[in-house]
């Protein structure tokens, strides 16, 4: 029941929709107890069980029995009047048109509860998307894609199948069932006591069959997040899983979680299947006992219940079970469903490590330097008091506007940690860095993050057009001002060859471009852009010699007049920068300019030999 409140949070939005859905409820149950209310006195006198009274009792609004007397004495009225098969005729049409109203009422109900379902789950989706484009890097570190995908589709979808399409019967059937019971109370009080220490024993069973099917419904979910994972993995990976003839074993290690899955799907439905007969079954029973406890009330001497309205009372009893039966499968959909509402909520409640303070400074240019001031690092919330497991240790560096600096090493050394950590990709683990002065953890990180461009060594392009890839950053941009950043970065050639020239949808990660073409729009796309701090994480390192020289170039324009941080794969392309940073094991080892490194014979100078042997 938890985990359906935090569901209501999101129909607040909608309460007008789920009133109307009440009011029509209301009304629909209302017009099927009148039309069940004119059974009882025409039964009662067609059955000449009753007196018809004679005249007309004073009405009172507060008094019930005056209702009943002068319903009675219209109805015995208009048999004396127009006989008996009349009567009947007209009470039969009566009937139609209340069930019509009944009918009518509850699609209305239906049809205001249409906004709120979808709009939940809508608001939900929108809700993980934000929440997954704010959370820091380090928490899909931690984390399959493919699970985090199938917890905003398939446990989103089984909110909306199993708890929003329960909704309509949460609203509904309870009303149905308090009215229908205080019209049985007000019948046969013995009767009606007798039926609601029955309910519990059914209730009872009910429950414990849900709480199974959430325990497997949140088993079922997990294995369907790990199928996922191992998809997406192999999709991503399939020229190695070729080229390494690995596909028997990844084909076998799919069958093996996927027959895991349907084991469980089976165990599952198996269960969610027993709850209609399980419901079906409780409901004869307790109306077999209804009718044995309640016909020995009419067959006793002296019976305070007679055989017509038994029969009314059996009727509108009847009408208590498909509610009844309505509701535990409510309930049950509900159980199934706050699985998924579980594992939404790890989603919506995860912490989000990267936080901007309350009163963060804006940011708008930057004008002196940036500073780097003894940063320690650690990916591992573990690893923070150990500062041998740091990925960075006592990081002192000073860039001034408008310099080129360079950061070496070899893998590992932590080159692209010191770059992520700039933009607050991940927030240093102890000291501070540095904006003209202000720490990075004081400024709107929106402003921080419109001082930097970024060209990274994988080119992260979207399914979408070269137009819409290019203006990321700025989509307020005009078509010269792209064209513009595209010849800057010696895009705009291969583009226009294109056969919808900027309009060209580029497919998935931008697979129908090559590696050198994909980095130019990536570059591109920081030119238009226009920051004065750029950050380049080897850039070139994955491409051929001549896409190489073309980037390359293409680095360089863009680079002008702008602070730049480039990490270097080849040592070849960082030759002509200001200040040459030498990263070993975390920690800065040497600092200096190209040929000031070679003549210290340190460790650039070896990974320059190292580079110049291989070359």
């Amino acid at each position: 029941m938890k985990k359906l409140l935090k569901i209501f949070r999101y129909v607040r939005p909608y309460w007008g929709y789920a009133l109307l859905n009440i009011l029509f409820n209301i009304l629909s149950v209302l017009f099927s107890l009148a039309s069940f209310a004119l059974f009882i006195p025409v039964l009662q006198m067609l059955f000449k069980t009753t007196e018809i009274p004679v005249s007309a009792a004073p009405f009172s609004f507060s008094d019930l029995g005056t209702w009943k007397e002068n319903f009675y004495y219209y109805i015995g009225h208009w048999i004396s009047s127009y006989g008996e098969t009349r009567v009947l005729l007209y009470i039969c049409i009566l009937i139609i048109i209340l069930y019509f109203l009944r009918n009518l009422f509850r699609y209305l109900a239906m049809y205001y509860l249409a906004p709120v379902r979808n709009g939940v789950v809508r608001d939900i989706r929108n809700e993980m998307y934000h929440r997954i484009l704010i959370l820091p890097l380090a928490y899909f570190t931690e984390q399959r894609k493919g699970d985090i995908m199938s917890r905003m589709g398939g446990d989103v979808q089984e909110v909306e199948w199993s708890i929003m399409s329960s909704l309509e019967m949460i609203f509904r059937e309870p009303i149905a069932m308090i009215s229908y019971i205080v019209t049985l109370f007000i019948i046969s009080p013995t009767l009606t006591t007798f039926v609601l220490v029955l309910l519990p024993v059914s209730a009872y069973a009910i429950s414990a069959l849900g709480k199974s099917l959430k325990r497997t419904s949140v088993k079922g979910q997990r294995k369907m997040g790990e199928l996922l994972s191992i998809i997406e993995e192999s999709i991503s990976g399939l020229r190695i899983i070729k080229a390494f003839n690995a596909i028997g074993r990844m084909n076998d290690h799919f069958l093996e979680h996927n027959t895991i899955y349907s084991r469980l799907m089976i165990r599952l439905y198996r269960k969610r299947d027993l709850a209609s007969p399980l419901s079906e079954f409780l409901g004869a029973l307790v109306l077999v006992l209804v009718l044995w406890f309640g016909g020995r009330i009419v067959l006793h001497p002296d019976a305070t219940l007679d055989a017509a309205t038994f029969i009314a009372y059996l009727g509108i009893f009847s009408q208590v079970i498909p509610p009844a039966k309505a509701f535990s499968t409510a309930f049950y959909n509900i159980q199934k469903g706050a699985a998924s509402v579980e594992r939404i909520e790890q989603i919506l409640q995860a912490e989000e490590v990267i936080v901007e303070k309350p009163d963060a400074l804006p940011i708008k240019d930057f004008r002196h330097q940036i500073e780097f001031r003894q940063v320690h690092f650690s990916y591992a919330q573990d690893d923070l008091r150990d500062e041998d497991k740091h990925v960075l240790k006592n990081i002192q560096l000073v860039i001034p506007k408008g310099k080129n600096i360079a950061l070496v090493g070899s893998s590992g050394a932590g080159k692209t940690s010191l770059i992520n950590l700039l933009p607050r990709f991940y927030d240093v683990t102890s000291g501070d860095i540095l904006i003209d002065g202000y720490p990075i953890r004081d400024l709107i990180i929106s402003d921080l993050r419109d001082l930097m461009g970024i060209v990274s060594q994988e080119s992260i392009l979207f399914n979408d057009t070269v137009f819409n890839n290019i203006v990321l950053g700025k989509p307020d941009a005009t078509a010269d001002e792209v064209r513009h950043a595209a010849e800057v970065a010696n895009a705009h050639e291969f583009i226009m060859k294109m056969e919808h020239g900027y309009d060209t949808y580029i497919g998935d990660l931008g697979g129908k471009l090559s590696g050198g073409q994909k980095q130019r729009i990536s570059i591109a796309r920081a030119v238009l852009k226009n920051p004065p701090i750029l950050l380049m994480d080897e850039a070139t390192s994955s491409l051929d010699t001549e896409s190489e020289r073309a980037v390359q170039d293409a680095l360089v324009s863009l680079m002008k007049n702008r602070t730049s941080m480039i990490i270097a794969h080849r040592l070849s392309t960082i030759q002509f920068a200001d200040e040459i940073v030498v990263l070993d094991r975390g920690e800065i080892v040497e600092r200096g300019t190209h040929q000031e490194l070679l003549q210290r014979n340190g460790v650039y100078k070896k990974l320059h030999a190292l580079q110049s042997v291989s070359a």
